[in-house]
């Protein structure tokens, strides 16, 4: 009896999965063509988003760099100080 129910449950299965697997060559290529365009705009979008967060980052070490050269200069400033 249990196996005749798990060969009656195999072969719905089996069946459930050929009805839902019935696209056509057509409808393949669509779908791929839709799939890699939609990849192309999530490339796109990380692509600008690493472009922004480097420009961030870009400007904030040279603001750093600019605000201890100033420091230094400060320094120098005081010890050449005449007074």
């Amino acid at each position: 009896m249990k196996k005749l129910f798990g060969l009656f449950t195999a072969s719905l299965l089996a069946t459930g999965i050929a009805l839902f697997a019935d696209d056509t060559p057509k409808q393949d290529i669509k779908k791929a063509g839709k799939e890699t365009k939609q990849a192309g705009k999530d490339a796109g979008k990380a692509t600008k988003n690493a472009a922004k967060a480097t420009k961030k980052e870009t400007k904030k070490g040279v603001n750093k760099a600019a605000k201890s050269t100033e420091k230094g200069a400060k320094k120098v400033e005081k010890k050449t100080d005449p007074s």
